[in-house]
């Protein structure tokens, strides 16, 4: 069993390496058992928890996916930088005023014109389990981060 020290370091590394990448595919499982992505914008660093957020829409067919099948991966990749990040863990819908102010990003108004006043608009959070990275230092030999 990982120590709370080694918990730490692996957040950390995570941090390290998807720190400057934005955007990322957010794959979830369809009704059918077919892989569905979309790019997402993370909001807010990885915490203490492990945990990624990512804004939504709480009717849109991404949040219908995850009731059903909790299980997601989101892809981060830098390829000038020779960085690809894997990242899976299950997700749920989170509807929760205050975590959303705290996470607001200006950028997202792009995607959401009436900003925190938009009807329809949550959180999702995602609890990693599992990292897997190919960097240029590790010489693209698989890297494993186990939460």
């Amino acid at each position: 069993m990982a120590t709370s020290t080694d918990r730490t370091q692996e957040i950390q590394k995570l941090h390290e390496l998807i720190k400057d990448i934005d955007y990322g595919m957010f794959t979830t499982v369809d009704d059918d058992g077919s892989l569905h992505s979309s790019p997402m914008s993370k909001s807010g660093e990885i915490n203490s928890e492990a945990t990624l957020w990512f804004f939504t829409y709480s009717g849109s067919h991404k949040v219908t996916e995850i009731e059903q099948h909790e299980q997601v991966n989101v892809n981060f990749s830098s390829p000038e930088q020779q960085r690809y990040v894997s990242i899976s863990g299950t997700a749920q819908l989170v509807e929760d005023h205050n975590k959303m102010q705290e996470l607001w990003k200006p950028e997202l108004q792009t995607w959401f014109p009436k900003g925190l006043d938009e009807p329809d608009i949550a959180l999702l959070k995602v609890n990693i389990n599992q990292v897997n990275y190919w960097d240029s230092v590790s010489s693209f030999k698989p890297q494993k981060l186990v939460f």
